[in-house]
Order: structure tokens, then sequence, then C-alpha cells
């Protein structure tokens, strides 16, 4: 999430750059459920049926946090040697980050956004933290088996709902409940309240359960990768990077939107799971092949993202305001009265603001005002 460094310039830029854009698919991926959160508890999609929500699906949903998980993993590796360069123990600056993270991402889930991912990575980052001496080899090969007994297991479940035409791969939603949310989504700031304290608790162990396997496995490849400091020599691999996405939108593609079309399905939503589970990952991959291609060819798309990555933090949790302030009784509650492409315009006017107060921002200050807090906490000064 954060980068906490004693040098300014010793920031790897690609991390920003990689950050910002990750910023921009996590936006697009929430926003649907601050646009109606009666689906957050109708287990459905984020938004109705169409071809919004059908490109949505395809291209966006769990890939962006995929990427995200990775160079939080990465990061991790420049705060050790940040650490040791200090001369400060990296076990007590971890531990006191994990706990600020914590903290912060108790505060996001109850007051802001329900499916808040910061209490997640805290507990994750302990885990880094037990694992941070492991060979970069030993790393990928953990992952790997994380990710494979994951697809292994959503592909038994979907052989047993296929297999049984009356199985129902997800429970249905229930529209009585979804209203009910929905009228104290827009209601007045106490009812928002109520609507977080009821459905942050569920959906916090719901999150744990079901996104962080994936998010550790990502966490132990950014730490191989940071080992390797492949965003720091990106020359040794550039040459690779076609290749890459060669296969990971030949395969991605095809896997998002068999993965789109299963989505509501009580038969085959299972199995589009199964297949995400992998081919999300390769889909991700090319992202990031292009953008770090794109960024080399038009330099200026890099400086743009750029200072939103370096407060992603602040970033993360501004995105947060910003929906709340639109779409809830915080604001102008506008939850459940907007089309899905009208949805998608509100994200990309919310993430062209935080673009634009990022680098305002970084122009007096070096660090965002939450990496400033969690700064001073992890380092103790």
């Amino acid at each position: 999430m954060t980068q906490l460094q004693t040098q300014p310039a010793s920031r790897v830029h690609e991390i920003d750059a990689l950050r910002g854009f990750a910023l921009a698919g996590i936006l697009v991926a929430n926003i649907g459920f601050f646009a109606d959160p009666g689906y957050a508890v109708a287990g459905a999609m984020p938004m109705p049926d169409g071809p919004v929500a059908y490109v949505i699906s395809a291209l966006v949903l769990t890939k962006f946090y995929v990427l995200f998980s990775f160079l939080f993993g990465y990061s991790f590796t420049l705060q050790m040697r940040a650490a040791e360069r200090a001369g400060a123990s990296v076990r007590a600056r971890t531990l006191r980050r994990c706990l600020g993270l914590f903290l912060i991402g108790v505060a996001h889930g109850l007051l802001l956004w329900v499916g808040d991912i910061l209490t997640l990575y805290a507990a994750l980052g302990l885990l880094l933290l037990a694992l941070r001496n492991v060979r970069p080899r030993t790393a990928v090969v953990v992952a790997t088996g994380i990710v494979g007994v994951l697809t292994l297991l959503w592909l038994a479940l979907a052989g047993l709902v296929i297999l049984d035409p009356g199985a129902s791969g997800m429970p249905a939603a229930d529209p009585a409940e979804a209203a009910r949310v929905l009228g104290l989504a827009t209601g007045g700031p106490l009812d928002v309240l109520r609507m977080q304290f009821e459905l942050y608790p569920p959906l916090a162990i719901m999150i744990w359960l079901f996104q962080g396997p994936t998010a550790l496995a990502m966490f132990l490849l950014g730490l191989a990768a940071g080992k390797r400091r492949l965003l720091e020599d990106p020359e040794r691999w550039w040459h690779l990077l076609s290749r890459v996405q060669w296969i990971g939108f030949g395969v991605g593609l095809p896997g998002g939107a068999f993965f789109a079309w299963s989505t509501g399905s009580p038969r085959w939503e299972l199995l589009g799971l199964a297949v995400n589970n992998v081919t999300s990952l390769l889909l991700t991959a090319a992202y990031v092949a292009t953008l770090l291609r794109v960024v080399r060819r038009f330099p200026a798309v890099g400086r743009a993202l750029a200072p939103a990555g370096r407060v992603a933090a602040s970033n993360y949790l501004g995105q947060s305001v910003l929906c709340c302030l639109v779409f809830t009784g915080y604001g102008l509650a506008l939850a459940g009265r907007l089309s899905p492409l009208a949805v998608m315009g509100v994200a990309a006017a919310i993430y062209a603001v935080l673009l634009a107060l990022s680098a305002w921002w970084l122009r007096s200050h070096r660090y965002g005002p939450v990496e400033y807090g969690l700064r001073r906490l992890t380092n103790w000064a």
C-alpha cells in the first residue's frame, strides 16, 4: 500500500506508476457497491446485468487487487532495506506499521467502505514479516501452490454443482434486504453509520476468507520480485514483456469473458471463479507489461500516475470519502439513481480529481497525509 523510505530519491517510480494505475481499477471495481449498496448483501454483481457490468467483470474485477497485493509485497522489501540502512529493527517497524494499517482499516470499514482491505493487508503483513527470509524461489513455489490449491477447490465445487442439476452455486439474492440496505445508505448520516456497522463485520470475514489466500500468494510473489530487484533493474527482463502480453491477453481475456458470462449463473458461476482464479493473474501481468512499455514510450503517462501511487493510502481512503459524498446520506445520496454508465462517469471524475490533488499535494509535501501518520508510527518518530 505505502512505501516508507528514508531517501525520497530511492523511490522506484515504476512502482508508483503501477500503484497509481491499480488505484483506477480498484475504484472502478468498488464504486458499483457504493452506487447500489444493496448488492453487498444480495451477493450479486455490483451493477445490473448489461454491457457495463460485463466489461467490469471481464476486465477489472479481481485483477487490480491482485496487482495491489503484489506491489505491497514488493514494497515490503524496500521497507526492509530502509530499516537496515537506518539501523532500525525491521520487526519493530513492521509490527507498528501493521498496527497502524489495521486501525485505519477498522475505521475505514466502519465509517466509509464496508469492503475495506487494509485490515487483511495488516494481518498478512505479519505473515510476510515471518517469511521475510524465505528464498525467492521458495516464495514463488509457495505462491503457485496456494493459487493451484484454490483453483482445485473451486473446480471441485463447480463439478459438484454441474453434476447436480438442482444445485445452486451461490445463494439467491434477497430483494427485500437489498432494498432495506439501499434505504439506509440514502438516509441520514446516522442511517449510513447503521448500515456500515451492520455490514462491515460479516463482509470483513468474507474478504479475509475469500481474498486472503490469493492476496498472500501475491504478497509472496511481490516479496520474491523485490528480493530480485526486478522493477529496479528492468533491463534484465524487458525483452520478455511482449511475450507476457501475448500470453496474458491471449489467455486472460477469454478467461475474463467466461468469468463475466458465468457470473450470476447458478450452474456455471463456480467454474467461472475457478477459471478466473488463474486467468486473472495472467491478465494482470499483461496489464503491467503494457503499462511499463507505455510509460517508457510516453514518460508523461508515468509522471501523471506516479503522484497518486506515492500517496496510495491517502488516495484509497479518498476514493471512499468522495464515493460516500456522492452516493450515500453523507452527501448527495445518489445510490440507486444513476445508470451504470453514469456511475463510470463518476468514477472517472473522482479518479481525475484525486490525480490532480495528489500532484498538487506533493509539490509542497514529501508524503501524503495518511502516509505521514503511518511513517511516524512506523519509524516511531
